[in-house]
C-alpha cells in the first residue's frame, strides 16, 4: 500500500506491479474503482492475473478503506459538493495527475462505474475507456429510492466495532448480493470495510448518487462519451439489475453501431470480480488490449 495526498485527503493505493516509473513497458495502464461501503481489496486477484500484460491501480475512494485518516469534509473545489460523483470524478483526476498516468481505461465497480462515467466525461483526454461492473442506472423510481436510501442510511447510522468480533458475522456478508456464498476470506473483508468507512462520506456519496437529477444525468452523460464503454451484468444481480444495465449502455454509441457493449455473466451476483474472476479477466483483455 502506497498513501499520497489528494486535496489534502490521504488517498491509499496499489499499483501491480509496484514499478510506476516502467509504466511505459505496458501496453495499457487499468484504474479500478470500488463500489459503496468496500475498499480496492476487492480487485486485488484480477489485478494479480492482468499484471504480466496489464498495469493496474486501485485506490480507496475518499472515505472508504485506508482513504479515511484525516479525512476533510470539506472539498478542495467549492462549487462541488464534497461526496458527489463530481467531486470523486476529480479527487481521480488529480490522483492520476499525481502519478503521471495518462491514457488510462477505468474500470468501476457498482458506484465506482458511475464515477467513472463522470471522469471520462469531464476528463477525455486522460481515459481512454470505461468498464462498468455491475453498474447500469438511468432510472429513477422515487418509491424504490426511498427505500434504499432509508435502508443505507440505517445501516451507515448502526455500525457498532464490537460487531468485527461476531465470528458468523462474517459468513453474513459472504452471502449477501451474490449468486453463490463467497469466501469467509471475503465476507471478512466486506464487513471490515463497511465497519470502518467514514460515516459523513458513506451517508453523503450515498444521498448524492441517488438523486432524481443525478440518476437521470447518467444516460445523458453516457450519449456524449467518445470513448468505448463496455458493461457487465450479473444474470442474479439484484442490486443492480441486468435490465438497468441494458438500460444505459443503449445510450452509448456502440448500440447504433451494432456493437455488443453488455455482457451477462452466468450465476453471478452483484460482486462479478469475485464471483467470476475468470471471465471478467478475459473480457478485460479482450477489451483493453484490444484497443492498443
Amino acid at each position: 500500500m502506497v498513501v499520497t495526498p489528494v486535496f489534502g485527503v490521504p488517498h491509499a493505493y496499489d499499483f501491480t506491479p509496484n514499478l510506476l516509473s516502467t509504466t511505459t513497458s505496458y501496453r495499457s495502464v487499468l484504474v479500478c474503482l470500488h463500489g459503496w461501503l468496500l475498499s480496492r481489496a476487492y480487485w486485488q486477484p484480477l489485478m494479480q492475473q492482468l499484471a504480466p500484460d496489464i498495469a493496474c491501480l486501485a485506490y480507496d475512494l475518499r472515505g472508504f478503506g485506508d482513504s479515511t485518516d484525516q479525512l476533510l469534509s470539506r472539498h478542495a473545489h467549492s462549487d462541488t459538493a464534497p461526496y458527489s460523483l463530481t467531486a470523486y470524478a476529480q479527487d481521480l483526476n488529480a490522483l492520476l495527475e499525481n502519478l503521471e498516468l495518462d491514457n488510462v481505461w477505468l474500470m468501476g465497480h457498482s458506484l465506482g462505474g458511475s464515477i467513472a462515467l463522470w471522469a471520462a466525461h469531464l476528463f477525455p483526454e486522460r481515459v481512454q475507456g470505461v468498464i462498468c461492473v455491475n453498474a447500469g442506472g438511468g432510472i429513477y423510481i422515487h418509491n424504490a429510492f426511498e427505500k434504499f436510501r432509508n435502508a443505507g442510511q440505517q445501516m451507515v447510522g448502526w455500525r457498532p466495532q464490537w460487531l468485527q468480533h461476531l465470528p458468523l458475522l462474517p459468513w453474513v456478508f459472504a452471502n449477501i448480493m451474490v449468486r453463490q456464498p463467497l469466501s469467509y476470506r471475503w465476507g471478512q473483508q466486506r464487513l471490515i470495510d463497511f465497519l470502518r468507512a467514514d460515516p459523513e462520506a458513506a451517508t453523503q456519496s450515498l444521498l448524492a448518487s441517488t438523486t432524481e437529477d443525478e440518476v437521470h444525468q447518467l444516460p445523458n452523460i453516457v450519449s456524449k462519451l467518445s470513448q468505448p464503454v463496455y458493461f457487465i451484468t450479473g444474470e442474479q444481480d439484484t442490486v443492480m439489475e441486468p435490465r438497468y444495465v441494458q438500460h444505459l449502455a443503449s445510450f452509448h454509441r456502440f448500440f447504433y453501431q451494432g456493437k455488443q457493449a453488455v455482457v451477462a455473466f452466468e450465476q453471478c451476483g452483484h460482486f462479478a470480480m469475485l464471483e467470476q474472476p475468470s471471465a471478467l479477466e478475459a473480457q478485460v483483455r479482450h477489451w483493453v488490449l484490444g484497443s492498443c
